[in-house]
C-alpha cells in the first residue's frame, strides 16, 4: 500500500504566473529591439514633428483663436520629442515619447476643430 503525503508549506508559496504579457510590455520589448535603428527613429521623430505635425498644430491653434494654453502645449510636445532624441536616450524611451507627443498634437488639432477654425480669428 502506497502513502501519499502533501506538504502544506510548499503549496502555500505556490503562485501561478500568467503566460500572457500585456500589450505595453510587448511594445517596450519591440522598442528595445529597435535600438539598432535609433538614427532612423531620430530622423522620423524630428522630421515628422518639426516639418509636419507641429506646424499643422500651430496653424490649427492660430485659426482657432490663438489659445495660449494650446500653443504652449504644442511647443512643449515638440520640445519633449526633441529633447529625448537629442539626449540620445534609448529607443524604449524615445519611441513612446514620440507616439505620446503625436497623440497630444492630434488631440490639440481635434480640440481646435471643435472650437471652430476661422481665418478671421487670427487677426483678433
Amino acid at each position: 500500500m502506497e502513502t501519499t503525503t502533501f506538504n502544506q508549506a510548499i503549496a502555500a508559496g505556490y503562485s501561478q504566473q500568467s503566460l500572457r504579457s500585456s500589450v505595453f510590455k510587448k511594445f517596450l520589448t519591440w522598442s528595445e529591439g529597435q535600438q539598432q535603428n535609433r538614427l532612423l527613429w531620430l530622423g522620423i521623430a524630428l522630421s515628422a514633428h518639426g516639418c509636419i505635425i507641429t506646424p499643422l498644430t500651430v496653424m490649427a491653434v492660430l485659426l482657432a483663436g490663438t489659445n495660449m494654453y494650446l500653443f504652449i502645449l504644442t511647443i512643449v510636445a515638440m520640445g519633449a520629442s526633441l529633447v529625448t532624441n537629442l539626449a540620445a536616450l534609448p529607443t524604449r524611451i524615445t519611441i513612446p515619447v514620440f507616439i505620446l507627443t503625436t497623440l497630444i498634437d492630434i488631440a490639440i488639432i481635434f480640440s481646435c476643430v471643435f472650437m471652430g477654425l476661422d481665418i478671421a480669428k487670427t487677426y483678433i
